[in-house]
């Protein structure tokens, strides 16, 4: 099992933190989650002064075998379609980058189709799709260990580049299945809270896709530790991204979370290794049925609730510039003393 150094934040500096992020010249407590922010940025990079470098969203993208069974509206074709859009920077997800300054990676990690050498397109395919879970596991014990490794290998390059701050995004038809399974297996929540419309499905399309999950459900021989959930029932991009958020804690960057499918990513991450959370600041709520109960079980306060469903790290890259109105808070607002005013709290 590749492994991970995580250590938790070192709380001594919080104190000093506090007592910097009072001392500004404001109402204690008035900039009320930029504040909350503001800490955790200090935490996790252990100083009064944190910065933002680089930031990067990857996307890991992929196909599934449970999409033979009809659980999604969109064909398996769209995942190879979506990444030529993204890879000519017409996708949703591309003009946030740009407006944000996010470098894009986008990663194959198990698309069904050939892609010609394209030098923006990180080739990590382990296979074409994963196997249909409705029958048997997705993945083999040695391809959810290839594709742990190349996950965290994606985000090593980034911190080496000089990266401080990555979001992570998905692309493949049928991943929200797979995350249901995922989030009902890790959770205990009832599969039928946990099943949503995906890409569009109506009443009638979220009902065939619930009967295919239960079904697969109730033929899982396994048990509901989280390597074998994950081996069992996931992607190889969502097993990628597992890899990269662990990766991204191990090298104490800030990592931002998408919706539903990266939020049931950290989620088995967090099971792996608890000391991930700390480094993570929760992009958004969503409105894929679930992410609300999902967010709720890891006690995480999203930053936005926009009615966001696209996935591709579309939500983390939203929440980067009020992370960053945090940090400016934090090193750009002057002190009662510097700003020659008298303490009004």
């Amino acid at each position: 099992m590749q492994t991970f150094t995580i250590e938790k934040p070192d709380h001594t500096i919080r104190k000093a933190l506090e007592d910097k992020i009072n001392d500004l010249a404001k109402p204690k407590g008035s900039l009320g989650m930029l504040e909350e922010l503001a800490l955790q940025m200090g935490l996790i990079q252990q100083t009064l002064t944190p910065g933002l470098r680089k930031p990067v969203n990857v996307i890991y993208s992929a196909d599934h075998g449970i999409a033979d069974e009809g659980v999604s509206k969109s064909p398996k074709e769209v995942t190879r379609q979506v990444i030529h859009n993204f890879l000519n920077g017409g996708a949703g997800v591309c003009f946030l980058a740009r407006q944000h300054g996010f470098e894009l990676k986008i990663v194959d990690s198990e698309v069904d189709f050939d892609f010609p050498p394209v030098p923006q397109l990180i080739d990590r395919k382990i296979r074409k799709g994963t196997r249909n879970f409705r029958y048997e596991a997705a993945m083999t014990g040695a391809e959810m260990e290839q594709a742990l490794r190349a996950g965290a290998d994606v985000v090593e390059a980034c911190y080496r580049n000089g990266s401080n701050v990555i979001s992570f995004g998905e692309m493949g038809i049928g991943n929200t299945a797979a995350s249901s399974m995922w989030m009902t297996c890790l959770t205990d929540i009832p599969l039928i809270e946990c099943v949503g419309a995906g890409s569009g499905l109506d009443r009638d399309g979220v009902n065939h896709k619930y009967r295919i999950l239960q079904a697969s459900l109730d033929n899982y021989p396994g048990s509901r530790e989280v390597t074998e959930v994950m081996r069992y029932f996931g992607g190889y991009e969502m097993v990628m991204a597992v890899g990269g958020m662990l990766k991204a804690a191990e090298r104490k960057m800030v990592i931002l979370i998408d919706g539903f499918i990266m939020t049931n990513c950290i989620l088995a991450a967090s099971r792996l290794y608890p000391e991930v959370l700390p480094y993570c600041i929760f992009g958004h709520c969503g409105d894929e049925a679930g992410h609300k109960w999902l967010l709720e079980v890891l006690q995480a306060r999203p930053v936005l609730h926009l009615g966001l469903r696209l996935g591709e790290g579309s939500g983390a890259i939203c929440t980067y510039p009020i992370v960053d109105s945090a940090v400016r808070m934090f090193n750009e607002m002057h002190t009662f003393s510097q700003a020659t005013v008298t303490k009004y709290f």
